[in-house]
């Protein structure tokens, strides 16, 4: 739970904190994201805010608001790189965390909750701020969960946050990864966007990887 001494504020009727912290982390989101992106970011912060308050359980709110906030920060021009895009988007939050006084416990559980985001087998194991972080993620990214959010606040959420296309807008910046980058793809979802939308994707296969092992048995 937010701290009684965290300032907060409420945004789409869901009370978050206000902190520098939070505002700076905001702000990079926008000025680095597609509007589309920017949107699904803040939209999956208020989900996970949303499911924090349902479980009431205790948990850092600063430090899942950067990480949902930052989550697809690896998507961008700014951060986009050689490693798959959750492991770059980690890196720079984690430069972000540091440069803003976070200590090194905390600026780990922003790394870990954005590295693993796509990988809920995971990060749902993690401590809190990971695993709520995912579950808010994966609301809005793919509607799993939606049954625990009120209509009327889904519906406050998504009109102060428009999806503005979201499906097309995310297919299309994977597809792109996959194009660009393939081995950076092939353990993970985006393999499977590769295999259906982009021609001549092919990933390698794990079983060729095994039985070509150069050992006896």
């Amino acid at each position: 739970m937010t701290s009684s001494n965290t300032p907060s504020r409420l945004l789409a009727g869901v009370p978050v904190p206000d902190t520098p912290l939070v505002a700076r982390a905001i702000d990079f989101a926008r000025a680095h994201s597609d509007e589309y992106l920017f949107n699904h970011v803040m939209r999956s912060w208020l989900f996970a805010t949303l499911i924090a308050q349902n479980k009431a359980e205790p948990y850092d709110a600063e430090v899942l608001a950067v990480s949902a906030v930052l989550h697809d920060i690896g998507l961008t021009d700014a951060v986009s790189g050689s490693l798959r895009f959750e492991v770059e988007g980690a890196n720079a939050a984690r430069t972000f965390a540091r440069e803003h006084g976070v200590d090194e416990r905390r600026t780990q559980l922003i790394w870990d909750s954005i590295a693993l985001n796509s990988t809920p087998s995971i990060c749902l194991h993690k401590e809190a701020e990971a695993a709520l972080c995912v579950l808010g993620v994966g609301l809005d990214w793919g509607g799993w969960g939606i049954d625990g959010i009120p209509p009327d606040q889904l519906a406050r959420i998504v009109a102060e946050f428009p999806r503005l296309q979201f499906k097309k807008g995310f297919s299309k910046a994977i597809c792109g990864i996959c194009e660009r980058h393939p081995e950076t793809t092939y353990d993970n979802f985006a393999r499977d966007f590769g295999e259906r939308l982009v021609p001549g994707y092919r990933a390698p296969s794990m079983v060729d990887a095994l039985q070509g092992a150069p050992f006896l048995e």
